[in-house]
């Protein structure tokens, strides 16, 4: 059974390293999107400090994101491509980066409490299939070391999942 250890959060850059490692041993063998995604939100959350939702939306037609596996409060079902953060980072095949949500124009806020969020897509065969979605209740908790950390994750469950 996967155990988690814990990481020191002083250096990102060696923190991400350790992440990544506990993605790969934790998905290694299982190849079901949602199990992966499932797992991938559980060990985020539990593993990044000063987070309050990880989770995932899914791109179940052209248009529009529906909710994935997450861990945190409940949040918004269906995301249109092109609005909030989420919709945003489909429609520019990038990611989005926030410090402050509430300067965000269109920002959806499922949980009032949010005040920074990350949102790195999920590319597969050049196509956006979803997207990781990060929210903190910290202003500017985020940075470009969390932005390519999440990144490679999304690579890692990419990788397992397809």
């Amino acid at each position: 059974m996967f155990q988690t250890a814990t990481i020191d959060h002083a250096n990102k850059a060696e923190f991400y390293r350790e992440l990544a490692q506990q993605l790969e041993a934790l998905l290694t063998g299982e190849s079901d999107m949602i199990a992966n995604a499932a797992n991938t939100s559980a060990l985020m959350f539990q593993m990044m400090p000063e987070l309050n939702w990880a989770g995932f939306y899914l791109l179940k037609s052209e248009g529009e994101l529906v909710l994935g596996p997450f861990q945190g409060k409940p949040a918004c079902v269906r995301i249109p491509v092109g609005k909030g953060v989420c919709g945003t980072a489909v429609e520019r095949k990038s990611s989005v980066l926030v410090e402050d949500v509430h300067a965000f124009p269109g920002h959806i806020a499922c949980d009032a409490a949010s005040r920074s969020e990350l949102v790195v897509p999920l590319i597969h065969e050049g196509r956006v299939i979803g997207v990781i979605d990060l929210d903190s209740p910290v202003p500017s908790r985020f940075d470009a070391e969390d932005q390519a950390g999440i990144e490679k994750l999304a690579a890692i469950f990419i990788a397992a999942s397809f």
